[in-house]
């Protein structure tokens, strides 16, 4: 049956909506992690096929595996008792053993699914070359509190170089478990620990963890450093998993990860709707870019006369008064450094149309090649989302190319909300630009 005259097929639009994604993700960096739970769920086929379709799209990939359950299942096997101290596995010789069997075979396992090229399957002439080694070196974790680990270790570095240039070959590369010391002894480490540090040791663009339980209350769509740290102090039934993801995600992102992923593994195509959707499918811990940035307070006002008085001279900005200022304060953030304002923005909400217009977006003559702009743009983003916008809109006159090149794209008089309209400025002629809040650039 042919479609009605202008009627968009559902699919037409889905790939429109992901087209800018598509691009932002293109040849950055992405560390997954799954635990050994994963390849024994009825999904892990699906997962597979989004994980090359991601490799598809120019993402470059390292996945990093656990293997709790099928450890447990070979010591079952062995008649090893498990230990635990301080909720980690004490790995002796006898257990070693058990880890590197169980670990080996669930390497090999995934392997050979990402090995897969069936026809009529989304593996379907994809042909993915998957690297693994000697990348990560451990130590002992040594003796606790009266307990030796043994054979229970830490990540003491990952060979970045060896990763990248994998990577570069454009193979995928998987990353066990455990880790090796320069004596030639074997470790048993945690999957989240490998993934985490992995993450940080690359400046990975996004850590992923793909969560194999469902809280009953789901987290947010998106947390902060502030309050990721108390969501964890305050949500006491978090199950240990969340707990553990959530935790290293704060770890990862204080130490330069920009953005940490919490995905619903059981839900299928979760991994997707996180990163090629709008409002995502997970939750989005994101890094601190934000340290210095706060919202203004009245008595910030004369630091921001001062900052943007200049760019009122020059044209650039439209002359605010210190009374305009005063009275829409609450609309500001500023940057501070050291008691002084080298950056301002305002973000002005039209509720009803959910749209926001970002305003007086100014960075001091001497600090603008630190990248504050960005931060003071994904700031107000951040807060145009929490106020259910779902649009920004900006009225420039001479940095229409720094909006376009972050997302923005060209608008039209009538696209303004109406009593945005009726204060135009024509004699100023500014270039009208928008873009979906929160759309990554």
């Amino acid at each position: 049956m042919p479609k009605q005259p202008g009627k968009i097929d559902q699919h037409v639009m889905w790939f429109r909506n992901a087209a800018p994604y598509i691009h932002a993700h293109r040849g950055r960096t992405f560390v997954l992690y799954f635990g050994g739970e994963a390849l024994e769920g009825e999904g892990f086929a699906s997962l597979i096929h989004d994980i090359a379709l991601l490799h598809s799209l120019g993402v470059h990939l390292v996945l990093v595996h656990g293997a709790r359950p099928q450890i447990e299942r070979r010591l079952g096997i062995e008649d090893i008792e498990p230990r635990y101290a301080e909720g980690l596995r004490v790995t002796d010789e006898e257990a070693l053993g058990a880890v590197k069997e169980a670990v080996g075979c669930v390497r090999v396992e995934i392997e050979a699914r990402i090995s897969t090229s069936l026809v009529n399957t989304p593996m379907s002439g994809i042909r993915l070359r998957v690297a693994s080694g000697n990348f990560v070196t451990a130590r002992p974790i040594g003796v606790r509190n009266g307990v030796d680990f043994c054979h229970t270790g830490k990540v003491r570095r990952i060979d970045v170089d060896a990763i990248q240039a994998q990577l570069a070959l454009d193979n995928l590369v998987l990353l066990s478990p455990l880790g090796y010391s320069p004596t030639g002894e074997a470790f048993n480490l945690s999957g989240e620990e490998v993934a985490t540090e992995t993450a940080i040791a690359l400046k990975a663009d996004k850590l992923i963890y793909l969560n194999s339980v469902r809280e009953k209350r789901p987290l947010p769509a998106q947390l902060g450093l502030t309050e990721a740290e108390q969501l964890l102090k305050r949500r006491k039934q978090l199950h240990p998993e969340t707990r553990t993801h959530l935790a290293n995600a704060i770890s990862a992102a204080l130490k330069g990860v920009r953005r940490i992923h919490l995905v619903e593994q059981q839900r299928d195509g979760a991994l997707l709707l996180e990163l090629f959707t709008r409002d995502g499918d997970g939750t989005l811990v994101t890094a601190d870019i934000y340290e210095g940035v706060r919202d203004a307070r009245i008595d910030d006002v004369p630091g921001i006369l001062e900052l943007i008085r200049p760019l009122e001279e020059a044209g650039t900005l439209v002359r605010r008064s210190r009374e305009q200022l005063e009275l829409e304060s609450q609309r500001f953030v500023v940057v501070e450094r050291d008691g002084m304002i080298i950056g301002c923005a305002a973000l002005y909400p039209f509720e009803t149309e959910r749209i926001g217009e970002l305003a007086c977006l100014a960075i001091h003559p001497d600090y603008r090649r630190g990248g504050r702009g960005d931060v003071l743009l994904a700031y107000l983003e951040a807060r145009a989302r929490k106020l259910g916008l779902e649009r920004l809109f900006v009225l420039t006159t001479e940095t229409l190319h720094w909006f376009r090149e972050r997302g923005f794209t060209p608008g039209s008089l009538d696209d303004l909300p109406v009593k945005r309209r009726e204060l135009y400025n024509y004699q100023r002629n500014s270039k009208i630009l928008y873009k979906v809040a929160g759309q990554e650039s």
